[in-house]
Formats: structure tokens, C-alpha cells, sequence
């Protein structure tokens, strides 16, 4: 399983790139990256997952909120309703005219928070996980009475 990690972050930024105009953006590419790191939690165990991951589920929520605030406040420094999208067409040398749109950044804000905030709860889960150590089958403690007999 650890292979579809690069798949699914092939298809998340499909979904970032394509939800301006169709169904996906930020929120679903933030689930389907979230998917990769659920496999690789699956396929790995949490001690393999923790050595390798560079992700500070915080410091991500943070910086998505901040954008996607940023964004928002940005519509207005411009005299445009709070959030109000402003697009414009770039032109790039070998692709040509390509869409460039001011809810892009917004839409960047809720997948770094999306996957924030399921990466500290699969962290919070594995961490109760390897926590609770196996319980061994007790027995029964004997009555007082047969202990002093």
C-alpha cells in the first residue's frame, strides 16, 4: 500500500487543480491526500508513519485558516464583498492563456486545513492505539477467606 501514496497525492492535486470549474477543490483534494496518509498508517504502523512524517498537523491548520482568511480580507483591500472571487487570464509561453483565479488561494487554505486537521486525528487515534498495551486474561482474585486458609 505504501506505493499509493504518490497516486493519491497525484489525485488530490487533480481535484485542487480542476475544482474551479468542476466538482472537487480544496476539500476533496484534502481528503484524498488525507487517504494516502490513512494507507500509509494501515501498511506501516504508526512508529514507521511518525519516523518519516514531516507534516505539523498544527502548524497546517494554521496556515490554511490564515489563507483562507487572507483570501477573504483580500476581496475587501480591493472594494469587492468579503470572499468575492477575481479571476484573470495569464499567458505562459508554451501552454498559453490559462485561468489564474483569486479562489485558488482560498481553496489552498481549506486543503492545508482538511489535511491538517486528519492527519492530528490519525495521529491522536494511533497514539490511543499504541498506548493501550494488550490486556492479559486475569484471573479472578481469590476471597479473603481462602487467601488465609
Amino acid at each position: 500500500m505504501r506505493w499509493m501514496f504518490p497516486v493519491t497525492g497525484m489525485l488530490a492535486a487533480y481535484l485542487f487543480l480542476r475544482g474551479h470549474d468542476l466538482p472537487g477543490g480544496g476539500f476533496a483534494a484534502g481528503i484524498a491526500m488525507s487517504i494516502g496518509f490513512i494507507l500509509q498508517y494501515m501498511s506501516g504502523g504508526t512508529r514507521w508513519v511518525e519516523e518519516r512524517l514531516r507534516i505539523h498537523p498544527l502548524r497546517w491548520m494554521s496556515i490554511g485558516l490564515l489563507v483562507a482568511l487572507a483570501t477573504g480580507v483580500g476581496s475587501w483591500l480591493f472594494g469587492y464583498p468579503f470572499l468575492t472571487s477575481r479571476s484573470e487570464y495569464a499567458s505562459l509561453p508554451v501552454i498559453g492563456k490559462v485561468p489564474l483565479a483569486s479562489a485558488i488561494l482560498f481553496d489552498l487554505g481549506v486543503f492545508s486545513l482538511v489535511l491538517g486537521a486528519t492527519v492530528l486525528l490519525l495521529i491522536a487515534l494511533a497514539h490511543q492505539s499504541v498506548r493501550r498495551a494488550p490486556r492479559a486474561h486475569m484471573r479472578p482474585a481469590r476471597p479473603e477467606r481462602e487467601a488465609a486458609q
